[in-house]
C-alpha cells in the first residue's frame, strides 16, 4: 500500500535584507531537501532545535507556506501543482493544529460559529445538520454542549486547545499536522490533550505529522521521527530506537539534552562546542561538523546524503555512532 503522504527533495527558502533599508540579499535556507513518507494511521514526529524547519515543513505541506522545490504526494495528488479549487477540496482531508489555540481561533466568533464556518464553506450539510455534526465533535474532544455560545477568551488553554482540535476534525481529516500543539499548556494539561489526539488517532485512523522539541511527547506519540538539524533531516527510524540508541552525534547531543523525569537517573552529557551556524551562511560539506566530536576532513569538505543503516533507520552521517 502507498503511502498517505509522500514528501520529497522539499525546498524552502525565504530572502533577508535589501529592500528600503538596503544592503545584500541573504537567502535562508530553511527546508534544504527533505524527505519522508507518512503510512495511513501512522504519526511521524519531527523533532530538533528552534529554527532547524520543523515548523516551515509542517506549512508547507498545506501550502500556507508555498514549497520552492521538491513534490509533496497526498493520496498520489502532487499538492504542489493543485489550483485554489482543488486545493479547497483537499483541505478537508488535511487539517492543521497550532501551537498558539489563542492566536488561531478568531476572537469576534463564538466556538458554534468556529466550527460551523468550514462546514459552511465547503457546503457540507443543512442547518440543522452541521448543528448536529458539531455538538458530535464537541462531546468527542471533551468539550460541553454550554461551550458552543462562548467566545476563545472564555476557556483555559487547554479547553481552546480542544475547540483548535475539534475545528481540525470537524471537516472528517485523513491527515492531521500538529505544530508544537501541547508546547504552550501546563504538564497536566499536556498530558490530557496527547491522550485525546492518541484516542482519535486510534478510533478514527487518522494520520500525523507531529512538530515538537520535547522527545519525551514525540516518544509517547508518535511511530517514527526524524531528527532535523539546519534544514536538512539528519536522522529517522522508529521513534524508540532513535532515542534510545541515536546514530547520529546531533541525535545523540538532542537526546541527552532532554529531562529525564525520574530524579534518582544519572545522566552522561555529551558535550556540544560552538553555535549554530547562520543559516544564510551555512558551513560546507556536513552543517553539524563544526560542533562535532567526530568530525574529520570529508565532512568539511562533502554532504552526507541520508542513507538506510539497518531495520529502516537511516543517517546523514560519514561516521555513525553505531558502524553498519
Amino acid at each position: 500500500m502507498n503511502p498517505l503522504l509522500q514528501v520529497k527533495h522539499l525546498v524552502k527558502r525565504f530572502e533577508s535584507g535589501g529592500g528600503l533599508l538596503g544592503g545584500p540579499k541573504q537567502v535562508v535556507r530553511a527546508v534544504n531537501d527533505v524527505s519522508f513518507d507518512v503510512a495511513r494511521g501512522q504519526s511521524l514526529g519531527l523533532v530538533g532545535e528552534s529554527g532547524c524547519g520543523k515548523s516551515t515543513v509542517a506549512r508547507t505541506l498545506l501550502r500556507l507556506v508555498e514549497p520552492d522545490e521538491g513534490a509533496i504526494l497526498f493520496d498520489g495528488i502532487a499538492l504542489q501543482d493543485a489550483n485554489a479549487a482543488q486545493m479547497r477540496k483537499l483541505r478537508q482531508r488535511i487539517q492543521i493544529v497550532f501551537q498558539d489555540p489563542f492566536a488561531s481561533l478568531n476572537p469576534r466568533l463564538t466556538i458554534r460559529q468556529a466550527l460551523s464556518e468550514p462546514l459552511r464553506v465547503h457546503g457540507l450539510g443543512s442547518a440543522a445538520q452541521i448543528d448536529a455534526r458539531i455538538r458530535r465533535i464537541l462531546d468527542e474532544v471533551g468539550l460541553p454542549q454550554t461551550a458552543l455560545d462562548r467566545y476563545p477568551h472564555e476557556f483555559s488553554g487547554g479547553q481552546r486547545q480542544r475547540v483548535g482540535i475539534a475545528r481540525a476534525l470537524v471537516l472528517d481529516p485523513e491527515l492531521i499536522v500538529a505544530d508544537e500543539p501541547v508546547s504552550a499548556l501546563d504538564v497536566s494539561v499536556q498530558a490530557q490533550i496527547l491522550q485525546l489526539l492518541e484516542r482519535l488517532k486510534k478510533e478514527r485512523g487518522l494520520s500525523f505529522v507531529f512538530v515538537s522539541h520535547d522527545l519525551g511527547v514525540i516518544r509517547h506519540f508518535c511511530d517514527e521521527v526524524c531528527v532535523m538539524y539546519l534544514g536538512r533531516i539528519v536522522e529517522r527510524g522508529a521513534t524508540e530506537q532513535v532515542l534510545d540508541a541515536p546514530l547520529h552525534p546531533y541525535s545523540r547531543v538532542l537526546r541527552d539534552s532532554s529531562p529525564v523525569p525520574d530524579p534518582t537517573a544519572r545522566i552522561t552529557l555529551n558535550r556540544i562546542t560552538g553555535e549554530i551556524p547562520s543559516p544564510t551562511n551555512l558551513p560546507s560539506g556536513c552543517t553539524y561538523h563544526p560542533r562535532c566530536a567526530r568530525a574529520q576532513a570529508n565532512c568539511q569538505a562533502n554532504v552526507p546524503e541520508l542513507r538506510e543503516l539497518s531495520d529502516g533507520r537511516s543517517a546523514a552521517c560519514f561516521y555513525p555512532l553505531v558502524e553498519q
